[in-house]
C-alpha cells in the first residue's frame, strides 16, 4: 500500500483511477489524501465486489464505482469527459483475497466448491463448462501457456480421461485429479496451483485485458501522471514490463532520429526499479509474496 500510495505521486485535488476495486482498501486510502475536488473513479468487473463496497465510500461524492472491466477504461473515460485528465491510474491485478476465500466462487483449490472461477459470474462460462468442452490439444496449450505448467500433458490428458466418466464440477475434485496426474517432486506450491491459474485467466480472458487495458491508459492520462501496476505471476509482469518499456522509447523507425515527430515520441518515462514486497508486509500478508509493483509517469 505504502508504494502505490508513493508511486501515485497522489495531489489532492487530482482525479485518480482504481482499475481493480476489489474490497476497496487502495481506493479507500486514495481518498484520504484527496480533498473535496478530488475525484476518485473505481472499477470492478465482479458484482459481489460492487455489492460489498462500504457505504463510507460509495456515499462520499468525490467517489464513482463502475461495475465494468477495466478493458472498457477508454470508453468509461471517456463517458465522464475526463480523457487525458487523469492524474494517477492503478491497477492491482489477479483474485482478490475475497474471491479466493469464498468456496463458492471456485477460485481456490484448498476449499471446496462448485468449479466456477468467473470474475463475473453474471456473464461467460463457469471453468466447469469450459473444462466439458475443451479438447485436450487446447487444454495443454492453456495449461503451458497461462500456467507454465511442466506436465501439462499429463494433467491434460488425465483430465480428459477423468471427464469422460462423469463431469468435473468441484474445485476439490479437479484438484484430485491434477495431483495424482503429477509426480511427487516435493514443490513448495500445491500442485493444483498452476493448473487453477491458468483455467482462471483464460476463461477470465485476464491476459488479454491487461493489454487494452494497457493500451489505453495511456490515452486517458494527462501529461505527468503515474501508472502503477501490482502483478502477481511472471505472465502479468512480463506484459506490463514489456508495454512499459515499449512506450518509453521512440517508435522504432524513429530511434537515434535528431528529430521525432510528436506523435512518435515516447509516451511514458519509467519511474524507480520494480517494487517487492518487504519482508514485514509478506510475514503479515503473505500473499504478497510474489507481488511487483512497476511504475511509470506519463511524458
Amino acid at each position: 500500500l505504502g508504494p502505490v500510495l508513493d508511486g501515485l505521486n497522489l495531489q489532492p485535488d487530482g482525479c485518480y483511477v482504481d482499475a481493480t476495486f476489489g474490497r476497496g482498501g487502495h481506493s479507500r486510502e486514495i481518498l484520504r489524501q484527496l480533498s473535496d475536488s478530488g475525484r476518485l473513479i473505481a472499477f470492478d468487473r465482479d458484482p459481489q465486489a460492487i455489492a460489498a463496497a462500504p457505504r463510507n465510500l460509495t456515499d462520499d461524492p468525490r467517489f464513482e464505482l463502475i461495475r465494468e472491466s477495466f478493458a472498457q477504461l477508454e470508453t468509461c473515460i471517456g463517458e465522464r469527459n475526463l480523457v487525458g485528465r487523469v492524474d494517477g491510474l492503478l491497477f492491482d491485478l489477479g483474485v482478490s483475497s475475497p474471491q479466493l476465500d469464498q468456496a463458492d466462487r471456485g477460485f481456490s483449490f484448498l476449499r471446496d466448491g462448485p468449479l466456477d472461477m468467473r470474475m463475473d459470474p453474471d456473464s461467460g462460462v463457469p471453468a466447469s463448462a469450459w473444462l466439458a468442452a475443451v479438447d485436450e490439444k487446447d487444454l495443454k496449450r492453456v495449461l503451458r501457456q497461462f500456467g507454465e505448467e511442466t506436465y501439462a500433458q499429463r494433467i491434460a490428458r488425465a483430465i480428459v480421461q477423468a471427464r469422460d466418466e462423469g463431469p468435473i464440477s468441484r474445485t476439490a475434485q479437479l484438484a484430485r485429479i491434477v495431483a495424482e496426474a503429477k509426480p511427487a517432486r516435493g514443490e513448495k506450491i500445491h500442485p493444483a496451483t498452476k493448473t487453477f491459474q491458468a483455467i482462471r485467466i483464460a476463461i477470465n480472458g485476464e491476459l488479454e485485458q491487461l493489454e487494452a487495458a494497457l493500451q489505453q491508459s495511456v490515452s486517458v492520462m494527462r501529461r505527468g501522471a503515474r501508472l502503477c501496476v501490482i502483478s502477481f505471476h511472471s505472465l502479468e509482469d512480463r506484459i506490463v514490463k514489456r508495454f512499459m518499456r515499449e512506450a518509453s522509447r521512440e517508435a522504432e523507425q524513429y530511434r537515434g532520429m535528431p528529430v521525432v515527430p510528436e506523435e512518435y515520441r515516447p509516451k511514458l518515462r519509467l519511474v524507480g526499479k520494480p517494487v517487492a514486497a518487504t519482508a514485514d508486509e509478506v510475514a503479515a500478508n503473505p500473499r504478497a509474496r510474489s507481488a511487483r509493483l512497476r511504475i511509470a509517469e506519463r511524458t
